[in-house]
């Protein structure tokens, strides 16, 4: 028998806030936290904004030796598993260490400690490398130190499949608990891709808007005068509980996961298939894993970066996939608030869609001036909505062609 899972607890750094209940406030009044970038001089870059977290201090919740062994992308994704396991109310010293784990995602890892010790050997040759240079880089980081911290040794991985990488790691979270073997898993993913290496990379690539003059109306998903992604940073991080395993410690539920699908484009390593074919393959794919019929979701979390591909991608997998109720759907961006983050942005997203559920609301997509004809579906643009949402979807898809599709739903 497939067991139930729930989410039980949440926390997340990111650009608009690190208080869970300010960072949906923030998303129902439309705010964006795309700013101008101030970790690094910017002058010489063709695009000077981003989704930066400003004043961040882990000091203030982690220990300030722990914090300085750590990259930002590892500080962020501790502050916010130790704000999500407060949030779910568990104590780990009454579990079985062996039923509690964490699957985790970055797309990218720890670029900020490799340009840092990378410029350093440069400047003094091998001998001025930091010894912590490679346990700060690897992608792995985060989820070892979670692991550490709360002294959990259940199943334990990290997922990188680039933008897609968070969403994917609570699949699997999700199959660890349904399958039995975990209780409980912190998942999730993290990012702190604002580097001058990250931002010239992505500016390289061309991927990125490049309103300097006016950052905050940058991100706007599905406006047909979009121009590319904003580049961010954060953490998103869920509790996942077994269902019964929760009501026996009286947790409160936010909701439930009930199913996952991913798929590959098989097509080009940063453009989507053009078709949106495997965006909607993965729809489809957790439609059938939740036991849903399209008519039964109410919202769909876009991934809508902003690309001009991208979105009409987004917008005829939704097309194929829901038929005639495409035009009923409520569809928000995350994105047009926060920018992309990247590895983590499945889990921020997967975040705003259930405090979605739990306040009867869709955050709007801000930004959205002018409609794009091959973009015609419900945008939730400007405002947010009243809206009671049994069922929603949550989109990840990411450059190598990487397809995932989370579904939840309230508690019934």
């Amino acid at each position: 028998m497939i067991r139930r899972v729930v989410i039980t607890g949440m926390g997340t750094v990111n650009a608009l806030s690190c208080d869970l209940q300010a960072f949906g406030g923030a998303l129902c009044a439309g705010k964006s936290g795309v700013t101008p970038i101030e970790q690094f001089d910017t002058s010489a870059f063709k695009v000077r904004f981003g989704g930066e977290v400003k004043n961040f201090t882990p000091e203030d919740v982690i220990e300030p030796k722990t914090a300085r062994r750590l990259d930002r992308f590892a500080q962020f994704a501790l502050v916010a598993a130790i704000a999500a396991v407060k949030d779910s109310g568990l104590d780990f010293g009454t579990e079985d260490p062996f039923r509690c784990g964490i699957i985790f995602g970055s797309g990218i890892g720890g670029l900020n400690e490799f340009e840092e010790q990378h410029s350093r050997y440069l400047a003094g040759g091998p001998g001025k490398i930091g010894p912590f240079v490679i346990p700060k880089m690897i992608a792995n980081n985060a989820a070892g130190t979670i692991s550490i911290h709360f002294e959990l040794r259940g199943p334990n991985t990290t997922v990188s499949t680039a933008c897609a990488s968070a969403g994917n790691a609570i699949g699997d979270a999700l199959r660890a608990i349904q399958w039995d073997y975990a209780d409980v898993m912190v998942t999730g993913g993290s990012e702190a891709g604002i580097t001058p290496m990250g931002l010239g990379g992505f500016c390289a690539a061309r991927a990125l808007s490049t309103r300097n003059d006016n950052p905050q109306s940058a991100s706007r998903p599905f406006d047909r005068d979009r121009d590319g992604f904003v580049l961010s940073e954060g953490s998103g991080v869920l509790i996942l509980e077994e269902l019964e395993h929760a009501k026996r410690r009286g947790a409160t539920i936010y909701g439930e996961v009930l199913g996952c699908g991913c798929t590959a484009d098989a097509h080009h390593i940063t453009d989507p298939h053009p078709c949106g074919s495997g965006a909607a393959g993965a729809m489809r794919f957790a439609l059938r894993d939740a036991k849903l019929n399209p008519q039964d979701i109410q919202y769909i979390n876009a991934h809508g970066t902003s690309t001009p591909k991208g979105d009409i991608a987004e917008t005829q997998a939704i097309k194929q996939v829901f038929g005639e109720h495409a035009k009923r759907v409520a569809i928000s961006s995350t994105k047009s608030m926060l920018g992309h983050l990247l590895g983590a942005s499945g889990g921020v997203e997967l975040i705003a869609t259930v405090l979605g559920i739990e306040h009867s609301v869709v955050h709007p997509t801000i930004n959205y001036l002018t409609p794009d004809p091959e973009c015609d579906l419900d945008y939730v643009p400007n405002t947010a909505r009243e809206l009671r949402i049994r069922r929603a979807i949550s989109n990840s898809f990411g450059f190598g062609g990487h397809n995932c599709c989370l579904v939840v739903g309230a508690m019934n």
